[in-house]
Parts: C-alpha cells; structure tokens; sequence
C-alpha cells in the first residue's frame, strides 16, 4: 500500500504500546477486515509529528481474502474494496492513496533502494499561515551558502554526528546520501525553501539533523566549512540541532 499521513496526532509510526501510531491504526483496521492479525512491514519508519505523502506498508493477504472482498463490491476494480474500506475505518489523518499486488517475497523495507525526504522550510520574514504545521519558520536565509555547504554529504560515509546518539549505539552509522538539494515554491503564497534529501536509507532523526546543521549555515551562525568538520567527528555534538519534526515529509521509496 501506499500511505499518505498528517504525523502531528501521531507517536510515530512503528507501532508502540498503549500509544497512537500509524502502524498501529493500520494493523488495527487489516485485522477488522481480514478477521486475523496482521503483521506490517514500511519502508522508513517517521517520527512523532513527520509527516508521509508516499510511505510503502506491505503486508500478505491470501488470494480467498481478496476474492471475498471482491465480491463485497463486484463492480469495483481488484484492491479498491480494499482501499476504500480501510479509509473508511482507520484515523482520519491517514489516506490509504494506492493498494496493489506485489510479487511474492516482497518487502517495503528491504527491497527498497532510495528513499525520498523533503523538508520545508518558511522564508519569509513573517510567519505562515496556510503551512504553519507543514514547515519551519527561518525567515530569510543564505540558500547559496547551504548548497555549498551540502555537497561534503554526498556519497558513503559515517553519519554518525547527524543521528540520535543512543540510537546509534553498538550500530553501524555509515549509510549513502545520494543527493542534497533546494528549490523554492510558493504554496498558498507562502514562500518555502524545499531541502529535498535522497539517500539508500537514513539513521533515526539523520534528515532532521541535516536540516538543521545547514540551517545554521545559512542564517551566517556557522562557516560553510563546519558541516564537514561536524561530519569527520562522528560525534553528535559536533553537528547542529534537530529541526523540527513538523517540516520534514517523507516524500516517496524507489523499487527497482
């Protein structure tokens, strides 16, 4: 499936005891349909309050279970009594956008080979409106400045100053940061700057982090050249702070 979500009700997504999760509701409403429990696999697991316009969830479903729902609603097309009975039921602020059959084995996860993130910062002297729960207000910044301070981060390397620390424990922290880059939009006539991160897959709070260090650059706190010195550190205290979670979208997954 391919899930859109609002993450500000959230406590993220993986699924978490006596809290709401997005996995959680989705597992719920699996199970009233298909009368069992079922187990979800994603593609990036969000943190409280991120949003998702293109999160991939797999789960197996047998061939007798999609014919029963079939036949529940014959004039609709194979997945659609899916799809639209799980909007129907699960939290208001997650749209099951896409439902399809994928090959056997598949996994959201691990066949994944790109992850797309984007975060939205507001540039205007002013504070928005209309995305005030989808950005980060900044005001105006040196965009310049923050291309070139990006371009360090490409490649393979050790992300280890850009993560949570305690999630990096005892853990590998080298992952493939494919692209860093920046576009302006107007939406509803609010100025963004959209810092679009692309990576094979991200450490716990590592595009927040990002974020956050080149903003420091780009408000002129910091020399261009910090980002690289935080990055050779391999010490969280050496980056900059957490943006917040409000402005980051996970965007889309590539499959080959």
């Amino acid at each position: 499936m391919r899930v859109a979500y609002r993450g500000a009700a959230f406590s993220g997504f993986a699924r978490q005891p006596d809290q709401l999760t997005v996995q959680g509701e989705l597992e719920r409403a699996l199970e009233m349909l298909l009368r069992r429990e079922v187990e979800t696999t994603c593609a990036g697991r969000t943190d409280t309050g991120v949003h998702a316009r293109g999160q991939v969830v797999s789960f197996e479903i047998a061939d007798d279970e999609l014919r029963e729902m079939d036949e529940r609603d014959a004039k609709r097309a194979r997945f659609a009594s899916l799809r639209r009975s799980l909007n129907a039921i699960t939290h208001e602020d997650i749209t099951v956008r896409e439902a399809w059959m994928a090959a056997d084995g598949f996994s959201a996860r691990f066949d994944a080979t790109a992850r797309e993130y984007r975060y939205f910062l507001a540039v205007d002297e002013v504070p928005p409106v209309f995305m005030r729960d989808f950005s980060w207000h900044v005001g105006p910044i040196d965009v310049d400045a923050m291309e070139r301070a990006s371009r360090c981060l490409i490649g393979e390397q050790d992300f280890k100053s850009f993560c949570r620390a305690a999630s990096a424990v005892d853990k590998p922290t080298c992952r493939n940061l494919m692209e860093v880059s920046f576009s302006r939009e107007d939406i509803a006539g609010e100025n963004m700057l959209v810092v679009r991160v692309v990576g094979s897959s991200f450490l716990h709070s590592m595009v927040r982090t990002i974020v956050g260090t080149l903003v420091e650059v780009g408000r002129h706190r910091r020399p261009e050249e910090w980002v690289a010195e935080a990055l050779a550190a391999c010490d969280r205290t050496a980056a900059g702070e957490c943006a917040p979670a409000q402005g980051l979208v996970f965007w889309e997954v590539r499959y080959e």
